[in-house]
């Protein structure tokens, strides 16, 4: 009489089983994990010059390999929101690798400005790939989230703190436009909406309006 066979162990598939799984608990938990015990890498920039009118900097910003994310057909709170979480649930573990690959910042919206100044139901959110992956970057398990190779960039910078929303990003682009006056050449058909901090930190926040120079 033959013994009764003992299931067979299936492997692990990296991403959908275990610690990086795909389902939503392990990739909440994972998001969680990393954005709080991580050290968060900020993307590599110089600055070159400073203005008087404003506070605002003239930048260099490296390249690099980013994760991004595109929403269109919501506003503009809610559109970067959803993105910038599914960039948080990647680095978090929702990849093919089930890494959690620690934090870079600052989450960056590219904003698409209408002609009265506010903002189309249209963004494209980036998280700079950790230094460690920039070499290859883990496949997302979000199929919405493509992986792209930036160039480097020279920007026109102003910071400011609080919980930013949209009317906060419009607010300050037009005191960076009229601290830069007609002479300054940037490009007028989108604008860098960037955050640098967790949900759950209240204080010293920082937010930035991003131009990038022609």
């Amino acid at each position: 009489m033959r013994a009764a066979q003992r299931p067979r162990a299936l492997p692990l598939r990296p991403g959908r089983d275990g610690p990086g799984r795909a389902g939503p608990d392990g990739n909440m938990l994972g998001m969680i994990k990393n954005s709080l015990l991580s050290t968060v890498e900020t993307w590599p920039y110089r600055v070159l010059s400073k203005g008087e009118k404003l506070s605002y900097e003239e930048r260099e910003c490296e390249g690099g390999q980013f994760a991004v994310v595109e929403v269109t057909g919501k506003p503009f709170d809610e559109a970067s929101k959803e993105a910038a979480l599914k960039l948080l649930k990647y680095v978090g573990g929702s990849n093919d690798k089930g890494a959690g690959m620690g934090m870079t910042a600052p989450v960056s919206i590219t904003a698409f400005p209408a002609e009265d100044g506010s903002l189309q139901q249209k963004v494209k959110v980036y998280l700079r790939i950790p230094n460690q992956f920039q070499a290859s970057p883990p496949c997302p398990s979000d199929e919405s989230i493509k992986i792209e190779e930036r160039q480097g960039m020279t920007i026109y910078s102003t910071q400011f703190g609080g919980y930013a929303k949209e009317v906060d990003y419009v607010n300050y682009a037009a005191k960076l436009k009229t601290a830069l006056g007609s002479e300054a050449a940037y490009r007028k058909d989108f604008y860098f909406c960037n955050g640098y901090d967790p949900p759950m930190k209240p204080y010293g926040r920082r937010n930035e309006v991003w131009f990038v120079k022609e």
